[in-house]
């Protein structure tokens, strides 16, 4: 069995009277997408700066590729990469030009070429970086986090601020980086994007981890029902709603039935079965499911930009 990439233990950061790291321990393992979910101030950017040695634990350890990473920091510098939310480039050098900048910082580096294909870039190769879009100027900061061919990569929300079209095309990087064996440790505040990308992800409030594990299993832990809804039809009955097949609950409201069940699709096909039967038809049925944000937003009784 691997080791994993990533082993974090009680760990600890204090300001003062503020513990704003509280015993947080989970493991990433190789080649996973990992993500750290949190609101604002919830102790995501300071456990991150402690794994990346940027940031001395009070408490704890933390081990990255059997590294220590208190002991050695600056050997685990050698064997991360790290995409910041801002990066600040030479304006007038191009994409190539700037890996091939730092990739003289280290001892070895991957070719610019190859790097500039990584992220989709070979359009904007030779073009100043400051005649990048916002989307571009991401890609381009991946591929300086992956000069020195890191096994990690930290991408601190890699797609704020984007347009929808620009954060799908810093999702196929993403996916990308896990098919070539690379573990990325994510931080987001998009949901839906933590739940499209990650393996595992943890949820951390006032320091401390509320919740671990896969985005669906996650769902399926807090949230066992989904739900059918639909305009009200005379005929369809509360009584005869509530004994369809695994349903478990009916409310109506504002002109809409919502009929609430274990076994959606079961649920589903009997009340298409019972409309049919009556000669009526559902009009504006949707099924809802429930989804990452829900468990967020019912753990930490916030969303996750506030």
């Amino acid at each position: 069995m691997n080791k994993p990439a990533i082993e974090v233990a009680d760990l600890v950061k204090i300001y003062g009277e503020l513990r704003a790291v509280d015993g947080i321990s989970f493991a990433v393992d190789p080649g996973q997408v990992f993500g750290l979910l949190g609101p604002n101030g919830a102790g995501k950017s300071t456990t991150v700066e402690m794994i990346e040695g940027l940031r001395k634990p009070d408490g704890g350890s933390i081990t990255l590729l059997g590294v220590d990473v208190v002991r050695q920091p600056q050997r685990v510098k050698e064997l991360i990469g790290v995409q910041l939310q801002s990066t600040a480039f030479f304006k007038q050098l191009s994409a190539r030009r700037l890996l091939r900048l730092f990739g003289s910082f280290f001892k070895k580096s991957l070719p610019p070429d190859q790097l500039i294909a990584w992220v989709n870039l070979e359009e904007k190769a030779d073009a100043p970086s400051a005649a990048l879009s916002g989307g571009q100027r991401q890609r381009l900061a991946i591929a300086i986090a992956l000069v020195n061919d890191p096994q990690v990569v930290f991408l601190d929300e890699p797609t704020t601020g984007l347009d929808p079209q620009a954060r799908r095309s810093l999702w196929d990087v993403i996916r990308r980086l896990r098919a070539e064996g690379k573990t990325v440790l994510l931080t987001t505040h998009y949901l839906e994007e933590a739940e499209q990308l990650c393996d595992r992800l943890v949820i951390i409030d006032h320091g401390r981890i509320i919740a671990s594990g896969t985005a669906d299993g996650l769902i399926h832990e807090h949230f066992e029902r989904a739900s059918v809804e639909f305009f009200n039809e005379p005929k369809l009955t509360h009584e005869r709603l509530a004994s369809l097949p695994g349903a478990d609950k009916v409310e109506e409201a504002n002109g809409r039935m919502t009929l609430y069940s274990g076994d959606v699709a079961h649920t589903t096909r009997a009340l298409l079965s019972l409309a049919d039967e009556l000669g009526v038809a559902p009009r504006g049925l949707s099924v809802h499911s429930a989804t990452l944000e829900d468990v967020f937003l019912k753990l930490t009784g916030k969303h996750l930009r506030e």
